[in-house]
């Protein structure tokens, strides 16, 4: 999968431009000489995975920094320094690109589903694979844009740039509801697994599983209920190590893997995860074998590390040690003054050059699943089964279980757990704005009660110039 998108790069991802939405033409006869085979189609499905790979080493701003388990400590000019202190605007940089990329996916699928209607499943023998691979990243897409921007236009076929200017906005429902349609329809059209270079495509247990967090976000727990326990009869389990999911030097999909990001170094299809998590050190990056510098993009707050048990398997590579870190002497190396005196261990990875990191973007695991699936059951007055599959998390990161909670406390305990088990991974925000928190746990950090989405980009708002059409979210 790695290779194929390196091989795709060049085709799908010339001719970026600032338009409102990434256009791609729709009848020249370069487009339809493209779209023919089978291989053909799978090309063009990669496309979209591609586009993930450009954001996703993004995704930390949207769903870390902006919460209370993320810090910024060397304040810079920059999205992740002004998401933390709430002054992001629609003219950050970021927002503009975060918009451009969704859009761009949604283009390139859309044009997929087109060209593919009308083909004979004969000769595209996977068709109905590669419709459900579109609809996925679609999906994807929708869901990612809806948490960040709210209304956002909805394309789901592919359109002039005339067109495209004279899309309004539509309702968040409207917009779930095709996200909803389409896992619906790809789930059951998705292998379970794959093998050799397509291991990494989006499989039938990634589908009921982001169906399930949407149905949850949606705060539908019947359904979200039902669902995620379809995932939990599919094979998957937790790694008996928590560490061995950081462990670059190791096969990524193993049985707690779902649905990643995927990059590799030396391929242009690596990103700057490792770079940007840990203190700018020249000591500390030689020893973790990280080249380059540091750009010191996140830090680890203090609230989140006294969560901990000291007993928690977790604690060590999620929070490293605060001012220093044990070199291979065992001895305790001091972390300058002047450098991030905190850091995450979960993107540590040796890299042949700069920005070159392998580190896979983990979008859904199985402990996610867990969590979730305890969620909606507890919600719908299952406590004791909920219990169950929260202890499931926790008896792997070796500390106590629960038991005889009320399903107030239990609430409680799940929100507590998914800090602990999924931090840095782009959750946090996330849930604490599903679940009605965001305001109350950050108006002292800057947070003000409109900021619960992020600002339409500017530049968007420019080039359509009707604020019928486009308008700018509430307050921004």
């Amino acid at each position: 999968m790695k290779k194929i998108i390196y091989l795709i790069i060049p085709i799908f991802l010339a001719g970026c431009s600032n338009d409102f939405i990434n256009l791609l033409p729709q009848s020249t006869v370069t487009i339809d000489l493209l779209y023919q085979t089978d291989k053909d189609f799978q090309d063009a499905v990669v496309g979209g995975y591609a586009v993930l790979q450009s954001q996703y080493q993004n995704m930390f701003v949207y769903g870390d920094i902006r919460a209370d388990d993320a810090e910024v400590e060397m304040l810079k000019s920059d999205a992740w320094s002004e998401a933390e202190r709430f002054v992001m605007s629609a003219t950050t940089g970021s927002i503009s690109t975060t918009w451009r990329n969704y859009f761009t996916l949604i283009s390139r699928v859309n044009l997929v589903l087109e060209k593919i209607e009308g083909v004979d499943p004969a000769v595209v023998r996977n068709k109905s694979r590669h419709i459900a691979e579109a609809k996925f990243l679609r999906a994807l897409a929708y869901f990612d844009l809806v948490r960040i921007y709210g209304d956002v236009p909805l394309l789901t076929v592919p359109i002039t740039a005339n067109e495209a200017l004279k899309t309004p906005r539509t309702n968040v429902n409207a917009v779930y509801e095709l996200i909803v349609s389409d896992l619906q329809d790809c789930e059951m059209d998705l292998p379970t697994s794959y093998s050799g270079s397509d291991v990494g495509r989006a499989t039938r247990g990634a589908a009921k599983s982001l169906l399930g967090k949407v149905y949850l976000t949606r705060s539908d727990f019947a359904k979200a209920e039902s669902k995620l326990q379809e995932v939990t009869i599919m094979g998957y389990s937790l790694l008996p190590d928590y560490n061995r999911l950081w462990d670059y030097t190791k096969d990524e999909h193993h049985s707690e893997y779902i649905f990643d990001i995927e990059y590799a170094s030396g391929n242009n299809i690596s990103n700057g995860l490792s770079n940007n998590f840990v203190p700018n050190d020249t000591e500390f990056l030689r020893f973790h074998g990280i080249v380059g510098s540091s750009y010191e993009a996140l830090a680890v707050s203090d609230e989140l590390r006294a969560l901990f048990d000291d007993h928690d398997t977790r604690k060590d590579v999620t929070v490293g040690l605060k001012g220093g870190w044990i070199n291979g002497a065992g001895a305790f190396v001091i972390i300058p003054v002047g450098k991030n005196q905190t850091y995450t261990k979960k993107y540590i990875a040796s890299m042949p050059s700069e920005r070159d990191s392998p580190a896979n973007w983990k979008v859904i695991r199985y402990a996610d699943v867990l969590l979730m699936y305890a969620e909606a059951l507890n919600e719908n007055g299952k406590t004791g089964e909920a219990l169950t599959y929260l202890n499931m998390v926790r008896t792997r990161a070796g500390v106590y279980t629960y038991s005889g909670l009320s399903q107030s406390d239990t609430r409680e305990a799940i929100y507590k757990e998914r800090r602990l088990e999924l931090s840095y991974e782009g959750h946090r925000w996330f849930d604490l704005v599903r679940t009605g928190r965001a305001y109350e746990t950050m108006k002292d950090k800057g947070m003000r009660p409109y900021m619960i989405l992020y600002p339409i980009p500017w530049s968007q708002i420019q080039i359509v110039n009707d604020p019928t059409i486009l308008w700018q979210n509430e307050g921004y």
